[in-house]
Order: structure tokens, then sequence, then C-alpha cells
């Protein structure tokens, strides 16, 4: 797993404890330490059952739900550093507030969606869903992603909330994996918009340089 402190991936080697059970179901905490900055990540388990009889270190059956408490944040990647901060931040914050609230967590994926689609698709300014229609009509993404922005717009339900298209924070009901997928979707955005473009110009500026101490004019 990827460390949520230094972000270094490990081999979790995870030590159960068993809390015990309430009318939710069967309680358990987890915790593994990181190799590297040698820190504790630990997470909290709800599930149906108990796997063994093995007294505080015993395991749960069919977890329902697992989060991280410690430290509060997300196992996700930063924004690369090539994404604009003020469109890195909304998408920090959607992720910090994922397990928590996946509404919160999707209205904050969907006004970073409309400031990157605004900053760097040569869109008009409209509601979320016209403008990633004009995105898609452009046709200069690859299928792949045209196909999973244009599935963000049923995220939550567009034609059971209408409202939705119109205000592009409205908190409204989505599922956790809904939320979850647009956070996915802005990846790959970041990627296409902002990664790529930066990995292109710097591999260009290197072949420059070097048609330059050739004495050879740069590449039109």
């Amino acid at each position: 797993m990827k460390c949520p402190h230094c972000r270094i991936d490990f081999h979790a080697a995870p030590e159960f404890t068993y809390i015990g059970q309430d009318k939710d179901g069967y309680w358990a905490t987890v915790d593994v330490t990181c190799s590297a900055c040698k820190k504790y990540v630990i997470f909290l388990q709800r599930g149906s059952d108990v796997l063994n009889s093995g007294g505080r270190s015993a395991k749960l059956a069919n977890v329902r739900k697992e989060t991280m408490v410690y430290p509060k944040g997300s196992l996700r990647a930063h924004a690369p550093p090539e994404v604009p901060a003020e469109i890195a931040e909304d998408f920090r914050e959607a992720c910090l507030v994922l397990a928590d609230s996946p509404k919160a967590s999707a209205a904050l994926s969907r006004r970073c969606l409309q400031h990157l689609l605004r900053s760097v698709a040569g869109i008009k300014a409209g509601d979320l869903a016209t403008e990633i229609q004009q995105v898609l009509d452009a046709g200069r993404l690859p299928t792949a992603l045209a196909d999973s922005i244009d599935a963000v717009r049923n995220i939550g339900n567009f034609s059971a909330h209408p409202i939705k298209s119109k205000a592009t924070g409205e908190i409204l009901p989505v599922e956790p994996h809904e939320a979850e997928w647009t956070l996915d979707v802005l990846e790959s955005l970041f990627d296409f918009y902002y990664v790529q473009p930066a990995v292109v110009a710097k591999k260009r500026a290197a072949l420059d340089a070097k048609l330059s101490s050739a004495g050879k004019p740069p590449v039109k």
C-alpha cells in the first residue's frame, strides 16, 4: 500500500484488534506501520460477523466498511505538480472528505472539473452538463476519456436532480463509488491536460538544446 504520511509504497503487515459488537455490526481496528517512515496507519472496520475466535485479535467477516482514521486524509496521490494550485486544492479536499461525505466530495469534484474545463478546454461558460457536452463535441479527448467524462453527468442522476447541472457545488445524493469515480476521471484529465503536455515540452526542449549545440535549427 502507499503510505498516506510519506507517500512511499510498502508491504502492509496488518494487526487486527477486535472491539466488539453493537446493533450496527461487529467492529475492529486494523493498524499497519510504514516501513519507510515508521508511522502508524489505522483503519476502523465494520463487518457482519467475526471470522475467528481469536479474542482481541479476531478478524471480521464480510467487512462492509473500512475507514482510515489516522492519519486523517486520503490514500490517493496528490494532484501532479503541473496542476494549477486552485484546481489541485479542490481535488485534495474532495479526496479528504470522500470517506466521511461522498456527497460533499462529489460537489467539490464537480467544481474542480468545471474549473479545469474552463481553464484548458476552451469552452464557453455555462452549466456543467453543457460544458461537458462542449468538450465532447470538440472531439479532442481519447475515446475512453470522453466516455468517462460523459459518465460524470450521470453521477447523482442528472434527470432526477436537474438543479445539479445548474449549480455545480450543489450537495446531492450520490453513492460512494460514484464520488470515487469522479475523482478517477479528474486524475485522468490531469494527466491528459497537464502532465502529458509538460512531458512533451520537456523532451522537446532537450531535443532543441541538442540541435542547437550541433548548430542546427530547433524542431518546428
